[in-house]
């Protein structure tokens, strides 16, 4: 008979200080020791985590008004523009803007991180001046505790499995995944791995709007389907997607935040981006979760991409694992070729325990999603239209 459990049960347990909980490179030992059934009855709850940069970061800030008040059209932050289309003092403030005069030496993330930490940020904003808003300019210091709300909120994070990122080409190239050397030099992947919220949970049983998340620091939720999700991709035999699939949109209180678990980040040639901690736990429900969590990076693929083509589907050289990746090198059609993690995998074991540490100490309970993901969703690529008369 196969064991069963709910999330009532175990936060029951959680509640009680008895809930059994082990990260997802701990479970996968405890799998080989006791194997799938004994395991499923003995854990409840598997932590996830991932430590990447996900450029599709920013945050949504409320300043409170001024006297006389203004309708904010323009919105600077220590020199970096924030969108100020919303109501009259709200902006959001996306991690890839660059700063107006330091260029991407200084950009939206590093604003983020300023105020987590506290620090004084520079607002300077103007307006064209209404009836009610009478106001045509401010400039004036703020801080996470002067403002009114401020809370991240990440349009897209967590991909579930990435493309490897390598450059045929005889000249260096400079993006989002670093920097490739020409001649086939190196291969950079963004993933945790088996660490990685999503590979542990393929089909997103328990991964879903609503669910309860550690967020750079503090309990954050997933809000939605990340944008660019693409549930509908080719999957391995284990219900692994073999190329970028799902994503997640997440909401989390900046004001408790801790830039031990978020962090600005510049890519040489490339721009600004942020580095966003995010831990999911998994409840174990029933065996075919725990096979789901006890996933190993030797089952885990990726595709190895060409990042010098210049377009949207590029070549594809191979496929990898990635316990080959990880092994610092690997061996792509008779060249061997370094191999380096984006993603960090020390910060993201570190996210692991510390939301297994908050669940044990009662902490942190499990959400229920209220509802799941769709299982089949398509990507849809923008097409470029001549639309000249004729």
């Amino acid at each position: 008979m196969s064991t069963k459990k709910t999330y009532e049960e175990i936060n029951e347990k959680i509640k009680n200080g008895n809930a059994i909980v082990v990260s997802a490179e701990e479970v996968i030992d405890l799998v080989k020791e006791k194997g799938i059934k004994e395991a499923t009855k003995y854990v409840d709850v598997v932590t996830t985590a991932t430590f990447g940069p996900m450029c599709s970061t920013g945050a949504f800030l409320n300043f409170g008004h001024t006297d006389p008040p203004i309708r904010m059209t323009n919105v600077l932050l220590n020199d970096v523009p924030a969108y100020a289309g919303l109501a009259a003092v709200d902006s959001y403030i996306g991690a890839t803007e660059i700063s107006k005069s330091k260029g991407i030496a200084y950009g939206g993330a590093h604003v983020i991180c300023d105020l987590i930490d506290g620090k004084k940020v520079h607002l300077q904003a103007t307006s064209p001046g209404t009836d009610c808003y009478p106001r045509v300019e401010t400039d004036t210091y703020i801080t996470k505790d002067s403002i009114n709300e401020a809370y991240l909120f990440n349009p897209r994070n967590a991909y579930q499995n990435y493309s490897a990122a390598i450059n045929t080409s005889q000249n260096p190239i400079y993006t989002y995944m670093g920097v490739l050397q020409p001649y086939m030099g190196n291969i950079n992947y963004c993933t945790a791995g088996q660490l990685s919220p999503l590979f542990n949970d393929p089909l997103y049983r328990t991964i879903g709007i609503g669910t309860r998340i550690f967020l750079a620091g503090t309990a954050g939720y997933i809000s939605w389907q990340g944008t660019q999700f693409h549930s509908g991709r080719e999957r391995d035999e284990n219900g692994i997607p073999i190329s970028p699939a799902a994503t997640l949109a997440v909401i989390g209180d900046l004001k408790k935040m801790s830039t031990e678990y978020i962090k600005p980040a510049v890519f040489e040639g490339y721009g600004v981006s942020m580095f966003v901690g995010i831990g999911i736990p998994i409840p174990i429900l029933d065996e075919e979760m725990m096979k789901c969590v006890s996933i190993k990076d030797a089952d885990l693929y990726t595709s190895i991409v060409d990042y010098s083509v210049p377009k949207r589907d590029k070549p594809t050289l191979g496929r990898v694992s990635y316990a080959q990746l990880r092994s610092g090198s690997i061996n792509l059609n008779g060249k061997i070729i370094k191999t380096a993690p984006i993603t960090s995998l020390y910060k993201s074991r570190k996210i692991a325990q510390a939301l297994k540490k908050q669940i044990e100490e009662g902490k942190f309970f499990l959400q229920q999603p209220i509802e799941a993901f769709p299982q089949n969703n398509r990507l849809n690529s923008l097409e470029i239209i001549d639309n000249e008369e004729e």
